[in-house]
């Protein structure tokens, strides 16, 4: 063991003998006793459990665990984890929060899950430059708790209370996007330790410089702004290749994310949320056009259809109409949101809306939204026992309301059970369908309805995936939306950070 660590420092490999794993199999007593010697004991567990409760997230995939688990607390401890791992050529699994949807946690090839979750600090908070560092333990909501006197908050939500670091890691959005960008716009610099144990920071150690230069531009018929305020003495940076954007989505592949530099936003003065039913997915989707072609500028526009307001309806106990809805939020003053919100009601109605419903006061908004942040298991509690499966395609906007109709069309001639919600204020939505996995049939055409979805997004010059990541399911899909020379280019920038291929084996190439 003594040698093996002297390794892991200097640089040396006498990885024969160390670890019994071939692709996968059992790790040696030495290996597992040089994890425990740089964690401690305690941190380290082999137990079938806790590996089995790694090897899976939120997805169909099935469990595919570690062959152990450790939980590093601070980034010291990461780099000499990773520096072990690669001298002995064993797969390294990064985990989060495990709320993916795509297997991103799944051990392929067995090996060693580094739990992240332990590092939970939030290391530095800039009210004046818009900015924090936190690191992987640090989930959204946490984040804003501790910002909440500050008169700041962090925007980008997911649904899941998912850790900052592993939002970064999947390129995560959600459904604030319309408004204030995804990850990543939102992620200025992240501390990354590469395969081999070295420490990168993409934009420099202790940078915050903002991936584009965001600016406030008034919106028309003066009902507010389209883009959020920036601090004006924020910096930017062409300095070199942009490291930061080759990290964000990179899905665990090419490094180990140990704290991420984050862009903060004004919390808004006033917000106000709403409902309304139509009487068409058409209606619904057109009404989402046409108010951003008016230039109102929404936070939040996301559609349910009368399935998912069914099944929303039956888990929450409630009585919204079933039918096609959509749930919105306006920021902004009180002078600027009364005009976003007359105009927002004169384009619905005009497109056949009912039932319209607006939420005021924190504690509804906060219904309101509970309400769409669970719609992932109030359609799982449709058929108790099945998995879920998202879909994640994202088109132009002005091709959402063919897609969106003919999906729901398709869905309804599947005979699957599945419902549709989306973001589609920046035209990404989601179908989750529900599949027995003791049923191979079934899993078959729920895969074929995907692929088939994928590939109507890719007609459309959209894209597979919006904001959930390629993960394991995606791959082929993701061959044929960049193409041949953008896969190899992938596949060499892969190889050059990790030539032994052992971060996070068998995702997205």
């Amino acid at each position: 063991m003594a040698s093996l660590l002297r390794a892991t420092t200097w640089g040396l490999c006498p990885w024969r003998g160390y670890c019994s794993k071939g692709t996968q199999g059992a790790l040696s007593e030495g290996f597992v006793a040089a994890l425990k010697a740089v964690v401690g004991p305690p941190q380290v567990s082999m137990a079938a459990a806790v590996r089995e409760q790694h090897g899976q997230d939120e997805s169909m995939h099935r469990c595919q665990p570690p062959d152990a688990v450790v939980w590093p607390q601070n980034v010291d401890q990461v780099c000499r984890l990773a520096a072990l791992c690669y001298c002995q050529g064993v797969p390294i699994i990064p985990f989060g929060t495990g709320t993916g949807l795509e297997g991103g946690v799944c051990a392929v090839q067995g090996g060693v899950c580094i739990n992240l979750t332990h590092m939970d600090r939030i290391v530095e908070l800039n009210p004046e430059d818009f900015s924090v560092v936190v690191e992987p333990g640090v989930t959204r909501k946490a984040l804003n708790t501790h910002l909440r006197d500050s008169g700041l908050w962090f925007p980008v939500d997911p649904g899941a209370d998912a850790s900052l670091c592993g939002m970064a890691a999947t390129g995560a959005s959600g459904t604030n996007a319309v408004r204030y960008g995804t990850m990543r716009e939102n992620v200025l610099n992240l501390e990354v330790v590469l395969p081999d144990g070295r420490l990168l920071h993409t934009a420099g150690p202790g940078r915050h410089f903002r991936p584009r230069p965001w600016a406030r531009r008034p919106s028309a018929r003066g009902l507010g702004t389209h883009l959020p305020y920036v601090s004006p003495g924020s910096r930017k940076s062409a300095a070199g290749y942009n490291l930061t954007g080759l990290f964000v989505g990179s899905e665990g592949t090419l490094g180990l994310i140990t704290a991420t530099t984050l862009r903060l936003h004004p919390a808004p003065e006033a917000t106000v949320a709403a409902t309304c039913a139509f009487p068409s997915v058409q209606a619904a989707v057109d009404s989402t056009v046409h108010i951003l072609q008016a230039a109102v500028p929404v936070a939040r526009i996301e559609f349910l259809d009368d399935v998912m307001m069914d099944a929303c309806n039956r888990h929450n106990k409630l009585n919204y109409s079933v039918a096609p809805t959509l749930f919105l939020e306006f920021h902004g003053s009180e002078q600027a949101l009364a005009e976003q919100l007359r105009r927002a009601e004169e384009i619905t109605q005009h497109n056949g809306a009912f039932h319209f419903f607006w939420a005021k006061e924190a504690e509804e908004r906060s219904r309101l939204w509970t309400v769409r942040h669970n719609a992932w298991y109030a359609v799982l509690a449709l058929r108790p026992g099945c998995k879920g499966y998202s879909t994640d395609v994202c088109v132009p906007i002005s091709r959402l309301p063919e897609i969106l109709v003919q999906t729901k069309e398709d869905l309804k001639a599947s005979g699957l059970t599945g419902a549709i919600v989306g973001h589609v204020g920046d035209g990404n939505f989601h179908c989750i369908l529900l599949v027995d996995p003791e049923d191979p049939e079934e899993l078959h055409r729920v895969e074929a309805f995907a692929q088939q979805l994928g590939r109507q997004a890719l007609a459309l010059h959209g894209t597979c995936t919006g904001e959930h990541g390629i993960g394991l399911g995606k791959r082929q899909l993701l061959q044929e939306e960049v193409g041949a020379v953008g896969v190899e280019t992938m596949r060499q920038l892969k190889a050059m950070l990790d030539p032994r291929g052992l971060m996070n084996p068998g995702k997205v190439l």
